[in-house]
């Protein structure tokens, strides 16, 4: 690979500097660098971050590619300015087995847009009666450390358990997805006066907050690690708070929707705000804000869910839920964190690239802006406001909340080890 210079670029918002990459790697970081026959990227009044690394996608590959593939998935990835991504295992078949896991993995490689890391399903079929083949995957090609049923709870406190157990010998994580199933039948949309105006089954906090409060208490007792998916409520922010607070080994992430949304949207009836967990209340919006900015909430993870057109494009109670997230999340974490004052781009990349990472134990991803490191970047420029297209997106699905809407931010460039994935904001 030829070598490349960003000149001029603020590294984590910071004074602006030059950055060689020479191959994979980032050679040199400082001012008034030069290369002899480098490509030159003029990066003056953008801001360089390390690649984003989401922890919580959804490729659907194998099984759903109407809505999305490993490809088109990634594709949407490097648009949005992230180098890796951990594709959850709510796929037809599962990803239950170190055959499955594998098969993902792979695809990932052969495409090259960004890097894929398998979540491992916790029990067999998303089913919740039995463990799955946590072991093998872990000690498979792609080296499972993140389970989860996300789009299923783990409710049976004993199979909890013995996950949590599991995953302690080899230091994995499992990743909850907290919704008590008994509390949540029926539910359209959050529990509160909007549900109750528009006739719609209500979603309560408590069945969130029920199942984090038991799963931080388990990990306590286990002595292992546990991750809460999608956190959506104030009061989860401030189960998780006293739970860190005594020492127990719990992370959490924040969407950017549930940073952004509130469920006075569903008045509209249209299918796009219909998600899991649903859209909150302005209440819930500001104190996951507040939480995400003291460290609390641990990451940013976009929980990106394809549908097809035909899934969305009904009546609400028929409607898949999700919204996909991949190529706005920046963007939407620029509007609610950094134009607010409440982070600033250290603090962003921290959140989106430095602890996923750590996290998920994504080699080679989150890592300092500095020689010797791999050259995994993304390149914002941050003074572009525009409306969001979804007829733009690298995704195969559309089913954004933010059509029409205004953002800030745009991701210009991304690299991965080095290599040009997006450039000048259209895919290599």
């Amino acid at each position: 690979m030829s070598k490349i210079l960003i000149r001029g670029a603020k590294v984590l918002g910071g004074e602006p500097q030059d950055v060689l990459i020479d191959g994979a790697v980032i050679e040199a970081v400082g001012t008034g660098l030069s290369a002899e026959g480098a490509e030159v990227v003029e990066a003056e009044g953008r801001v360089l971050l390390p690649g984003l690394v989401d922890l919580h996608t959804h490729l659907r590959e194998p099984g759903r590619e109407d809505s999305e593939t490993v490809l088109t998935g990634t594709r949407a990835a490097a648009s949005g300015g992230y180098t890796a991504v951990f594709a959850m295992a709510n796929t037809f078949p599962v990803a239950d087995t170190a055959g499955v896991v594998e098969q993902v993995y792979r695809l990932g490689q052969e495409h090259g847009y960004c890097d894929v890391q398998p979540i491992g399903a916790v029990t067999v079929g998303l089913e919740g009666r039995k463990l799955a083949e946590l072991g093998a995957m872990h000690e498979s090609a792609a080296g499972v450390t993140v389970f989860s049923d996300d789009g299923k709870c783990v409710d049976d406190a004993v199979i909890m358990r013995r996950a949590l157990e599991y995953v302690k010998a080899f230091g994995g994580v499992v990743a909850q997805h907290a919704q008590e199933p008994r509390l949540t039948e029926g539910a359209q949309m959050n529990e509160g006066i909007v549900s109750a105006e528009l006739g719609l089954g209500g979603w309560p906090a408590v069945a969130e907050e029920s199942i984090i409060a038991r799963d931080v208490l388990l990990a306590e007792h286990v002595g292992s690690r546990v991750h809460i998916c999608h956190l959506s409520t104030a009061g989860s922010v401030e189960i998780v708070r006293w739970a860190k607070s005594r020492g127990i080994d719990v992370t959490a992430e924040v969407t950017p929707h549930h940073l952004l949304l509130t469920d006075e949207l569903v008045r509209t009836y249209n299918p796009v705000y219909k998600v899991n967990p649903p859209l909150r209340t302005e209440r819930d919006v500001l104190a996951l804000r507040e939480a995400l900015a003291d460290g609390t909430i641990d990451i940013v993870a976009t929980d990106h869910a394809p549908h097809p057109h035909e899934d969305k494009d009904c009546e609400w109670a028929a409607a898949a839920m999700g919204m996909v997230g991949l190529e706005t999340a920046l963007s939407v974490v620029q509007e609610t964190m950094v134009d607010t004052g409440l982070l600033d781009w250290a603090g962003v990349a921290a959140r989106m690239s430095f602890k996923p990472a750590e996290i998920g134990q994504a080699k080679g991803h989150g890592r300092p802006v500095s020689a010797g490191e791999p050259a995994n970047l993304t390149l914002v420029d941050t003074a572009y406001r525009g409306s969001v297209d979804p007829a733009g997106f690298a995704s195969r699905s559309r089913n954004t909340p933010y059509e029409g809407r205004e953002l800030p931010g745009r991701v210009t460039h991304t690299w991965l080890r080095g290599k040009a994935t997006l450039v000048d904001g259209k895919l290599t």
